[in-house]
């Protein structure tokens, strides 16, 4: 069975309704990146950035997933998929996609400021004062600017081993995501972008460009894969 790698970002889920700051010159969700997004605004205001993510928690309830979530999930009836997402939320596991992958974390889990390995689902709202296991407060178990990514040495690895790899909903511009592209050395590479950067070098034998949003050029593609 052949391998299909899945690299998504922030544009496959605007088309659902959550928005990414990157289209709204730093802000998300109205907030300075650096008072939500980083250990340093944890640290100067937990309060505030814990009400964010309650916040974010909560929109997530509210949307759903859409046409390119469900197909990505349907390619897996011919494919073995992995889904590589920069995305914090589970619209790629309720599309039906089985193997997915966050590198930035996700908004549906927390973990304990103690020991990061401990990690628990988390639905609701979380409050100051809400523990782990070693009397530790809990956090968004999100990757904020500045922290490493855990999962950034295992995605290459898939990367590495795709026949096909599908880029969709990001421009691949911020390290360190942008350098798995550089391990697709052998895979046919889909670039699914209504308005297309790269900052990489494709081999253009490889390499085909479908400038449409993402579930437009998820619709075109999926048809082209199933000829």
């Amino acid at each position: 069975m052949k391998r299909i790698v899945i690299l998504s970002g922030a544009g496959i889920s605007a088309e659902s309704g959550i928005r990414t700051f990157r289209d709204s010159d730093g802000l998300w969700e109205g907030h300075d990146v650096m008072e939500v997004a980083t250990p340093e605004g944890w640290i100067k205001n937990t309060e505030l950035v814990l009400d964010f993510y309650n916040q974010r928690r909560a929109q997530l309830k509210a949307v759903e997933p859409n046409k390119a979530h469900e197909l990505i999930g349907a390619l897996q009836s011919h494919y073995h998929v992995d889904v590589i997402t920069q995305n914090v939320d589970n619209l790629h596991e309720r599309g039906g996609s089985d193997n997915v992958y966050h590198l930035h974390g996700e908004l549906n889990k927390v973990r304990s400021t103690k020991d990061e390995s401990i990690v628990l689902k988390w639905e609701n709202d979380l409050y100051l004062g809400d523990l782990c296991s070693l009397g530790s407060q809990l956090r968004p178990h999100i990757v904020w600017f500045g922290e490493a990514v855990p999962l950034l040495e295992f995605a290459a690895k898939l990367v590495s081993q795709a026949d096909i790899v599908i880029i969709i909903g990001t421009s691949l511009q911020v390290y360190p995501a942008a350098g798995l592209i550089q391990y697709a050395r052998n895979a046919n590479i889909y670039y699914i972008d209504p308005h297309p950067k790269t900052n990489y070098e494709l081999d253009q034998s490889n390499y085909t460009l479908i400038p449409e949003t993402a579930t437009i050029g998820m619709e075109k593609l999926y048809l082209e894969l199933f000829k």
